[in-house]
């Protein structure tokens, strides 16, 4: 309701386009066309002017084309987050759009013109989106020690090569200092900047030995779970780590009509619950959710013991096919005899069926409907629960 009224300013024509996807497209163009620009306008002497030329000095020029490519390379980390739905990225986004569209203008050339417009473009678009971007970015105590760790190892190599700056050939400010820190911690050593005293040699290799492992600690800490959780989606498996939290779970059997609902109020009330579906976009709509889910065949048995089957508190079958719920209730009979299974019947004629494949209640949405409305309609207590059906709908 929020983000509808949010948009009843805009025709009902434009109210699609106001989409996280637009967003997040716009995002990544306008990152291309500053790495682009950015590109060119350090590769060649001369380009063609635009408007401001002999306005902008040509120092100021020849500094944002670099600083241009690299706010463009910012910019696709930040649209990666708003994929993700992000109020991070969403807000990275919105300071570094401005930022593209002044340092098109001071690159004083025409290939800038649509990297000038589209990061103007682009800014309405995010405003009006914003309440779709909600989520915080969650970093574990390791992701935020190993993060420390690089921002320490950096700030101890710069401020102690600038301290014994008298001791190397090459150092004389606080950037010097820094490139010297980068370039040796990273094992890069370009030679131009080298120790001369014994003190700057053993500095030296310190920055080396805590540059590395600061540099291995990071990727492994910060980037590892993220090509982790790539993999295991692409597979279509939970990752190891989201398999070791699950535990006395509601297992969600199939996606089908009832199967948002579900996942809703699961996630209203704070269950821990995990869902095993063959259907790939569910699964890509799940996982956006940060729902755990295996993407495979709900009747097989290696997918439900992948998903901890065994520590299950209960089992909701819910495709939309009853016989494909009866293989997958015997399945998951079979490999958990004591859980609780419950399973919706799309013909109510297959409930007998779906309790003896080993289902321990099986519930029909016509006959329920068909109770609530009568028993409604009759003044009973059930109105309160009709009313809170129609207000969520």
């Amino acid at each position: 309701m929020a983000d509808e009224q949010r948009l009843e300013w805009l025709p009902d024509d434009w109210k699609w386009l106001v989409t996280t996807r637009v967003a997040v497209t716009l995002a990544l163009l306008v990152a291309l066309l500053s790495v682009v620009t950015g590109v060119i306008q350090i590769s060649q002497e001369t380009v063609s002017r635009g408007l401001l030329e002999g306005v902008v000095p040509l120092a100021v020029q020849e500094t944002v084309g670099f600083t241009g490519a690299l706010t463009g390379f910012l910019m696709v980390g930040s649209a990666l987050a708003l994929r993700r739905g992000l109020r991070v990225g969403w807000y990275a986004t919105l300071i570094l759009l401005p930022v593209t569209a002044i340092q098109g203008l001071l690159q004083v050339s025409e290939y800038s013109y649509p990297l000038v417009v589209l990061s103007v473009l682009a800014i309405p678009f995010l405003l009006a989106s914003r309440d779709r971007f909600d989520k915080r970015l969650s970093l574990t105590t390791t992701q935020l020690a190993a993060g420390a760790a690089l921002v320490g190892v950096q700030a101890y190599g710069t401020f102690g090569s600038y301290t014994l700056r008298e001791s190397f050939d090459g150092i004389d400010t606080l950037l010097d200092a820094f490139y010297f820190t980068l370039i040796t911690s990273s094992t890069v050593g370009y030679g131009d900047i080298g120790p001369q005293t014994q003190e700057a040699i053993l500095f030296t290799m310190s920055v080396v030995v805590l540059g590395v492992a600061s540099f291995g600690i990071a990727i492994g800490a910060l980037v590892g779970p993220a090509i982790q959780a790539r993999i295991s989606r692409t597979l279509g498996i939970m990752t190891d780590s989201q398999i070791e939290l699950i535990d006395r779970h509601v297992l969600v059997l199939g996606y089908g009509e009832l199967t948002e609902p579900i996942v809703d109020e699961l996630t209203t009330s704070g269950e821990s619950f995990a869902v095993v579906t063959d259907d790939e976009r569910a699964a890509e709509w799940l996982t956006e959710r940060e729902v755990p889910v295996v993407v495979a065949n709900p009747s097989d048995e290696e997918p439900l013991e992948r998903a901890n089957i065994d520590g299950a508190r209960a089992i909701l079958v819910a495709t939309d096919t009853d016989a494909d719920d009866a293989l997958a209730i015997l399945t998951a009979r079979q490999l958990a005899p004591d859980t609780p299974i419950v399973s919706a019947a799309t013909d109510r004629e297959n409930i007998p069926k779906l309790e003896r494949a080993g289902a321990d209640t099986v519930i029909s949405p016509a006959v329920l409907g068909g109770h609530l409305l009568v028993r409604s309609a009759l003044g009973d207590d059930e109105s309160a629960l009709i009313d809170r059906l129609v207000d969520e709908e």
